[in-house]
């Protein structure tokens, strides 16, 4: 009788899909804008940004969002241009209400990638977002504002952090980087692993293997550092190609997925081994980078791949703020 118990537990623990695998050691993240996705997959908190919230904004069951944004916009007794500003930053807020309604922890929403070296626009903005979320009932703990990593970005959280507003560092590719967010005591940091393999195999040619993957050998590097000198900064990885880059940074603090990868993983009951141990990382031999704003700055520049991509980012994030600035004045039309 006993060994017909044993066999049923083992046969059940294998049949465990690989996502709620993950779930027992990370802290799992959808990175979607789609509440269905977020719904299927039960994550505890989610990140949106400009690109996520304009392919949302225009799927037809979401046009409610999108008319309520409109309509509080207009009651503000704005117009032009600052009108269509209110009524996007409302838009954003509006997508993480509802997010909120399913979620249970926290969401993440993003500043404008304009005021990415703007450090009084950065705080004035968040400080707008932390106050249209409290006036429809939602405190700031289950907020998480999203910043570039750009040096101001960093000076602005340091701000907020003071502030009780906490904030989510993205755009990260470096160790300069994650360092500087750390000792501003930001949150939480993004690091982007599917960014930086994209510049590396354009960059040289290779394939590489999850294990060599340039963007995970850069989470681990920045996770490594945080555990060994007790920041408490929190980890998530980020912008993913594949999920042989999320298995290899189980045991991340945070990782952010989308509903296609996180769909992939529910579907596999192969055994997850956690990769990335406090323990462990308290026991590397990597050493304390002091930093100042002009060795930030200087050592940013001299990471050819991370300034390429920082600066690419904040372009692209830019861009589809403004598509959907350009859709909001057509809905208002």
């Amino acid at each position: 009788m006993s060994q017909t118990i044993e066999l049923e537990r083992k046969t059940t623990a294998t049949a465990v899909n690989q996502l709620d695998q993950l779930k027992r050691f990370t802290r799992i993240v959808a990175d979607t804008g789609d509440f269905s996705a977020i719904k299927q997959f039960a994550p505890e908190d989610a990140t949106t940004n400009p690109t996520l919230i304009l392919k949302a904004a225009q799927m037809a069951e979401y046009a409610y969002v999108v008319d309520k944004a409109i309509a509080d916009g207009k009651k503000s007794g704005l117009t032009g241009k600052a009108l269509v500003q209110d009524i996007f930053n409302r838009l954003l807020v509006a997508f993480g209400l509802e997010i909120l309604k399913i979620v249970p922890g926290r969401v993440s929403t993003e500043t404008a990638a304009e005021k990415s070296f703007d450090v009084q626009g950065i705080i004035e903005e968040a400080r707008n977002f932390i106050a249209l979320y409290q006036k429809n009932g939602i405190g700031r703990e289950r907020i998480l504002i999203k910043i570039a990593s750009t040096w101001e970005g960093t000076r602005a959280a340091e701000v907020l952090q003071k502030e009780g507003i906490n904030c989510n560092m993205t755009l990260l590719f470096s160790l300069p980087q994650a360092v500087a967010c750390a000792e501003a005591k930001a949150r939480l940091i993004s690091p982007f692993v599917g960014r930086i393999l994209d510049w590396y195999k354009k960059s040289t040619g290779k394939d590489y293997s999850a294990t060599e993957d340039p963007g995970v050998q850069s989470v681990k590097e920045i996770y490594d550092y945080y555990k060994k000198f007790g920041y408490n900064t929190e980890v998530m990885g980020a912008s993913f190609r594949n999920v042989g880059e999320i298995l290899e940074l189980a045991g991340c603090d945070l990782l952010t997925i989308s509903p296609n990868l996180m769909a992939e993983l529910s579907k596999n009951t192969a055994p997850v081994e956690r990769k990335l141990i406090p323990e462990q990382a308290k026991a590397s031999n990597i050493q304390r980078l002091e930093l100042n704003e002009a060795r930030f700055r200087f050592l940013l520049n001299d990471n050819a791949m991370a300034t390429e991509k920082t600066a690419e980012g904040i372009r692209l994030f830019a861009a589809d703020a403004v598509k959907l600035q350009t859709y909001l004045v057509d809905r208002l039309k």
